[in-house]
């Protein structure tokens, strides 16, 4: 199955903080029960209003996903405007009746925060992922929306500013800019020319009436695909669907566009980028999901982004950064392309003569069939670790029925079983079609240099901010926010200390036949490295792709396609792999691992190229952005301020790595924790087996970052010309670690502020009452000896200053007056409930695992927490801002155009 681009997609939950502390932790020796999976066959059903229902059990974590699809998207818009359905997207936040905008935030906030939604070109989704005891909950919103919106026009008044703000982000990123040019040459005169997004013009001719006619025409049960996946009652499920979903009345559907391809023409195009490294694409327009042809497309997309292919060959002969194969389908036609990335100083246009030349020899020769029988085993592969992730899972499931027309994900993967290598080649003689291709390329632009910021935060302007007020929820929502407990965690691994210090958490999961093994060194390369050696790191990490001391590069890669498995050695590293083939992936991971190749040759190549990137970032305002930041909060002998430089990476030697890898790179530093369909006992006895002999000598290096003292309050503008709006962070540094104990009120309060949807002071302000942010969070990070505080958000040059204000003036109510009753029950809602969301998915599992051992936490920590926060008070939480917060003190830094 392919990974299909990320489409025009509605972030409804705040971005996280911009992270500049890696977080350690260690834990405690704890009993393993099984995550026990019971196999059950699919539940389907059509009801008699035509509403189409799947309904798959998985047992993984106490987590239901759910994932409405209504068949129509931005295809259907009306001429003229092209963001018609993501503006009823947004809109289906804003209130149904029965159901208004401060119930439905205040709904999802309390079932953990994780809803979201979707609008692509031929399919608009809306997605909840909750504890399982919310099921019910989450069925009663998506019912109730289908029945009918307010589409009020004083709601669209106000969500218009919030959705022309996601405009002006999308328009302040090069990529999306390109390849909003790619469709436009490949796909002209059709609804494709233009993504699912709209347009500020077209907004602003959109009116409230409009929107409503959409929903009414569109949002029908007949033109719905329900999924639902989780640890559920199959039946019982299908029997509260019924009730909730089979009233609502069926109506005829309006005509669909019809498409009238044009052939497609040469062209060239180029962008600017902030980036520190430019991007060359060779593009072809290919049939899309509904094509025949698309499941031999899908196999040759996979053999020529193989890093045993020419294309990837470009890397390692210094001659490209990074290289690979995409294939971005729609359902009526698709896009393929190679793109690579490049150093600045490269030239672009032989970089494109070489790509063209390696597509041309597939053209005309074929692919090698080796190549295609690997890329049908990865296709098996993925096919059963989709099932290690109930969110993903459901993801996989709606794109299969909704998008691609298909009964399951699995029917895919039976038709890729069917392709053969003649019927690879045939596509690719027939759509590697360069005669007709777009040439696309992003060019590095540095920006200019850092200043000090004028205004402030807006000097003596005084915002009347309004006071959130408690919601009265329906009956059917109702007890979800009055029930706060500590639901007993499904993970509880088996820890042990091996021989050699090494820590091994193992946690069974029987949801699918796969295993993956997920390891970290602790380390910090800002603090590790030799003076004068600043970059070492950097170059560390690609010279472990090279192969082992008995595997080069090439064989290495034949020995991973052999089991079908994925492998990354570095200080995080990782192997996933089917169960029979675990002992295989193991001894891999260590080989590569514990006896990297680092050969000679390949550090010439990685130098020359990272010293190139290295001197483009460090004048990208990307970095300029971050380094501002860290200048800020922290004294100016910082190691977090020690920089690489184009000299540093030049003179590093073989000698160099080698030692740094050998001080890094020890197991009394390292935790390997393996989830998946295997025992504790045989875990342990297989990375014992490949691990074991791994040892340390001398004393263990120091990875954590100095105390620092209290920042000062600063503004600096970092110019950045691709943007059209500005990217905003608040931030002060904290005395705060991870474990002090006021730790959990800090959070608490943050989940409060900023911490969900509409429901959080800055959403209620700054998105939803002003329209003057798309999106908005507040994040707290402590790690193991500071932590820092961080406001974010993005707005016009000219909201930068009232929109910090309001940020600053919020801080300062949360320390002025204690939150009220219900704002403190939500935000522990939202907690309790992120627990189980965060134990969704294996990756989630292992990676949670990891952080609490790198930051010295016990294994169940999550546990601890939710009953501190049961705990905590109000007077707890505004005790806990008077004494770390300063908002007088913050630090703002934005990127983009001089703010005003």
């Amino acid at each position: 199955m392919i990974q299909m681009r990320a489409h025009r997609r509605s972030g409804l939950t705040a971005s996280g903080a911009l992270v500049l502390w890696c977080a350690w932790l260690t834990g405690s020796l704890l009993a393993a029960p099984v995550i026990a999976a019971e196999s059950v066959p699919v539940l389907r059903a059509t009801l008699p209003n035509g509403l189409r229902v799947i309904i798959v059990r998985n047992t993984l974590a106490p987590v239901v996903a759910t994932s409405v699809n209504y068949l129509v998207g931005s295809d259907e818009t009306p001429a003229g405007f092209p963001g018609t359905a993501h503006a009823q997207e947004h809109m289906m936040f804003r209130g149904s009746p029965g159901l208004s905008a401060d119930q439905l935030a205040d709904i999802g906030s309390v079932m953990g925060g994780n809803f979201n939604a979707n609008t692509r070109e031929s399919l608009t989704q809306y997605l909840f992922t909750v504890p399982s005891e919310d099921l019910d909950v989450a069925l009663h919103i998506e019912a109730t929306r289908m029945q009918g919106v307010l589409d009020s026009r004083q709601d669209w008044d106000q969500e218009r500013g919030a959705i022309e703000q996601e405009v002006a982000q999308d328009l302040s990123n090069p990529g999306y800019i390109l390849y909003e040019k790619l469709r436009a040459a490949m796909f002209a005169q059709t609804p494709y020319a233009h993504d699912a997004l709209g347009t500020r013009p077209s907004f602003d001719a959109t009116s409230a009436e409009m929107l409503k006619s959409f929903h009414d025409a569109w949002y029908v049960p007949n033109n719905a695909i329900l999924v639902v996946v989780g640890d559920l009652d199959p039946a019982a499920t299908l029997e509260k669907i019924r009730q909730l979903f089979g009233a609502i009345a069926t109506k005829p559907l309006p005509p669909r566009p019809e498409f009238r391809l044009r052939a497609p023409h040469a062209l060239s195009l180029q962008v600017d980028t902030d980036r520190p490294t430019g991007t060359q694409m060779v593009a072809m327009r290919v049939p899309g999901l509904h094509s025949p042809d698309f499941p031999a497309l899908e196999v040759l997309s996979d053999v020529l982004s193989s890093h045993r292919f020419e294309l990837y060959g470009l890397v390692p002969q210094g001659k490209a950064v990074e290289a690979g194969f995409l294939l971005d389908p729609l359902p009526e036609a698709g896009l393929a392309y190679a793109e690579v990335q490049f150093a600045v100083g490269q030239d672009p246009k032989a970089l494109e003569s070489e790509v063209r030349a390696i597509l041309s020899k597939v053209a005309r020769d074929g692919v090698p069939p080796d190549l295609v029988a690997a890329a049908k085993l990865q296709e098996r592969r993925q096919a059963e670790f989709q099932k290690n992730s109930i969110e993903g899972l459901a993801s996989d499931w709606a794109d299969a029925v909704a998008l691609y027309g298909l009964d399951s994900p699995d029917q895919d993967l039976e038709r890729i079983e069917k392709v053969t290598v003649q019927d690879v080649n045939r596509v690719a003689r027939k759509y590697l079609d360069l005669a007709h291709a777009v040439s696309a390329v992003m060019l590095p632009q540095g920006g200019g240099r850092p200043v000090a910021a004028s205004g402030g935060f807006g000097g003596q302007e005084s915002i009347s901010l309004g006071e959130a007020q408690p919601t009265e929820l329906p009956d059917w929502a109702r007890a979800a926010l009055e029930r706060l407990d500590v639901k007993p965690s499904s993970v509880q691994p088996v820890v042990s200390i091996l021989p050699n210090g090494l820590t091994l958490v193992v946690q069974s999961a029987d949801v699918s036949d796969t295993v993956g093994v997920y390891g970290s060194i602790r380390n910090r390369p800002e603090v590790e490295a030799p003076e004068g050696q600043q970059g070492i790191a950097q170059v560390l990490d690609p010279l472990l792709a090279y192969g082992s001391e008995s595997l080069d590069r090439l064989a290495f890669e034949r020995a991973l396609d052999e089991i079908g498995a994925e492998e990354q050695a570095g200080a995080e590293f990782n192997v996933q792999v089917l169960a029979q083939d675990f002992d295989r992936g193991v001894a891999l991971l260590a080989d590569n691992e514990l006896r990297p190749g680092l050969p000679a040759a390949a550090l010439d190549v990685v130098a020359r190229q990272l010293a190139q990137v290295v001197a483009a970032r460090n004048r990208s305002p990307g970095y300029l952005t971050q380094r501002s930041l860290r200048s800020a909060l922290f004294p100016p002998d910082d190691p977090s301020l020690r920089e690489a430089t184009p000299e540093s990476v030049r003179a590093l030697t073989l000698d160099d790595v080698r030692a740094y890898y050998h001080k890094v790179f020890r197991p009394d530093l390292a935790t390997i924790v393996v989830v998946g369909h295997v025992s504790a006992e045989q875990a342990r006895s297989t990375i014992e087996k490949y691990f074991g002999g791994w040892n340390a000598s001398g004393a263990k290096p120091d990875t954590d970052l100095p105390k620092v003292p209290v920042n000062k309050p600063g503004a600096v503008a970092v110019p950045d010309a691709s943007r059209v709006q500005d990217y905003v962070l608040l931030a002060q540094n904290l005395a705060l670690t991870r474990s002090d104990p006021d730790y959990y009120a800090l959070e608490l309060g943050s989940a409060v502020l900023g911490g969900g949807f509409y429901s959080t002071r800055l959403s209620i302000e700054l998105r939803k009452n002003t329209g003057l942010v798309y999106s908005v969070g507040s994040s707290l990070q402590a790690g193991r000896t500071r932590g820092a505080y961080f406001i974010q958000y993005a707005c016009d040059p000219q909201n930068v200053a009232k929109a910090a204000n309001i940020a600053v003036q919020e801080l300062h109510g949360m320390q002025r007056t204690a939150v009220g009753a219900d704002e403190l029950q939500r935000a522990k809602a939202l907690l309790l409930r992120q627990i189980p969301l965060a134990e969704a998915s294996v990756e989630g599992i292992a990676h949670g695992l990891i952080e609490r051992r790198e930051l010295d936490l016990p294994f169940d920590e999550p546990t601890l927490a939710a009953h501190r926060y049961m705990q905590l008070s109000a007077a707890d939480v505004q005790a806990a801002f008077q004494k770390w917060i300063r908002p007088d003190d913050l630090v703002r830094v934005t990127q983009g155009p001089s703010p005003h």
